[in-house]
């Protein structure tokens, strides 16, 4: 017997039940009851296991894609949001204010991560996730009645405070939802939504030259998050352990003995990979014009540059759940730091010009960036319990961007310092060095716990 025909029988019964009441002349609330009872039992229809999966699956990816139009809505459209609501500046009035722009938003995202983490641990998974792609779609629609660059910078902060989330949540979600199988593989592909949207952004501006227009995307999760609240799934990982982190004992929890060192370790790995990736991402467009004497061709150098950079990335983050499964998640991620340190030092020591040889370099650079990415999103959730994971990944995720946040501020001294932008990245690469070696040579315990991953089952293959 099908589901919903065993519920038309329930409700027969309860029919009968009805009508012997009312024939007996009881009325009243006993009434309300009973016939809430029934339309609770013939239209609440279950929702199979896959179907949970695929709406999680839609929600997640579409909620981190529209983030990354967010966040990077703004570099696109920067100069012409500065000048709009400036007028003619100076070109170091334009620059700072600009950086001014960019460094709030990546604080918001600090921010967010840290936070949304904690409440995600509090009230559940599922609703963390609406409300974080709410909370940046309401901001960034905000975003296009600024009036003034101090509004903008206010707005920016916020937008970045509910993307910083996004990341958090609905990594958790996809995470303790999807079987250990298909986990990496579908982790690898939500992460891949953020280049799908940065390539969305860049996009938008050949069809929208009102920056106010572009900003109004925003109103896209606002209505993803609506539409899909009574139906995403909660993890039931957290169901069962999440009731313990309602006590408002989480941040204790966090950085007690027992899991400091898994913190310190998930945070110098996804640190190390976040600042490396942000300088190269950051600085090899400048970087390219640069080293090309003639205007017009720099420009559309630049342009490609950001297009090899995300689309490669792209493509290893699709691919990433299909070689941690075969490789493990530590050798994958070991992999990825070796390879992007030597090809940070290929690319930008070993080339005066740009040629199509340095735009494959660029792209087996950015490959390896979107693998790291993937795989990063599996490894750092499994070492922590359920009632802290959402709070300890938030940390792990958000601790490199206070160090990149700042960094922003003194951007233009600090190339100079380092004799330009190719030394700077090259200087910048190192870190991939010491993210190599706290992966492959340092220890976390062992974490005993629901849909969490054991030390020793992190290197096995899929076979296994």
């Amino acid at each position: 017997m099908t589901d919903y025909a065993s519920r038309v029988c329930i409700m027969d019964n309860d029919l009968q039940k009805f009508r012997h009441h009312r024939n007996s002349g009881i009325h009243g609330d006993h009434f309300i009851q009973i016939q809430r009872c029934i339309k609770n039992k013939l239209f609440k229809v279950k929702i199979t296991d896959t179907g949970k999966l695929t709406i999680a699956f839609i929600v997640c990816f579409f909620s981190v894609m529209f983030s990354g139009i967010s966040s990077m809505l703004m570099s696109v459209y920067l100069p012409v949001v500065v000048k709009d609501l400036m007028g003619n500046v100076g070109g170091d009035k334009l620059n700072n204010v600009s950086a001014y722009i960019n460094s709030f938003f990546i604080f918001g995202t600090m921010f967010g991560g840290f936070a949304w983490g904690y409440i995600c641990d509090r009230i559940g998974r599922s609703r963390s996730v609406l409300l974080t792609t709410a909370f940046y779609g309401v901001f960034t629609v905000l975003t296009s009645f600024s009036e003034s660059w101090i509004l903008v910078s206010a707005f920016r902060f916020l937008t970045g405070f509910g993307v910083g989330g996004v990341l958090v949540t609905t990594n958790i979600l996809i995470c303790e939802l999807w079987p250990e199988k298909k986990r990496a593989v579908a982790l690898g592909i939500v992460s891949a939504a953020m280049p799908v949207g940065f390539i969305a952004a860049g996009a938008m501006n050949n069809f929208l030259s009102e920056w106010q227009n572009a900003f109004l995307i925003g109103l896209v999760p606002v209505v993803l998050a609506f539409v899909s609240a009574p139906f995403l799934a909660e993890s039931e990982s957290w169901k069962r352990k999440g009731e313990h982190s309602k006590d408002g004992m989480n941040t204790r929890r966090l950085f007690s003995p027992m899991y400091r060192r898994n913190l310190l370790h998930g945070s110098v790995i996804f640190g190390s990979m976040l600042i490396g990736l942000w300088a190269v991402f950051s600085w090899a467009p400048t970087w390219v014009q640069s080293i090309t004497p003639d205007e017009t061709t720099a420009q559309q150098l630049r342009g490609d540059t950001m297009m090899i950079l995300a689309l490669s990335g792209l493509i290893g983050s699709v691919f990433s759940g299909w070689i941690a499964n075969a490789m493990g998640v530590r050798n994958t991620l070991i992999m990825c730091f070796m390879m992007c340190f030597i090809m940070v030092c290929v690319v930008f020591k070993f080339n005066d010009s740009v040629t199509k040889v340095t735009f494959a370099e660029m792209a087996l650079m950015s490959f390896f960036f979107g693998i790291s990415q993937g795989a990063l999103s599996v490894y750092i959730p499994q070492l922590f319990p359920v009632v802290i994971r959402a709070s300890a990944t938030g940390f792990c995720f958000n601790v490199g961007r206070l160090f990149t946040a700042t960094v922003v501020f003194f951007i233009g001294a600090l190339v100079g310092l380092l004799g330009g932008y190719g030394n700077a990245i090259f200087i910048f690469s190192f870190i991939f060095l010491a993210g190599l070696i706290f992966t492959a040579f340092s220890k976390h315990k062992e974490v005993n716990n629901d849909n969490v991953v054991q030390k020793s089952k992190l290197n096995q293959h899929a076979a296994h």
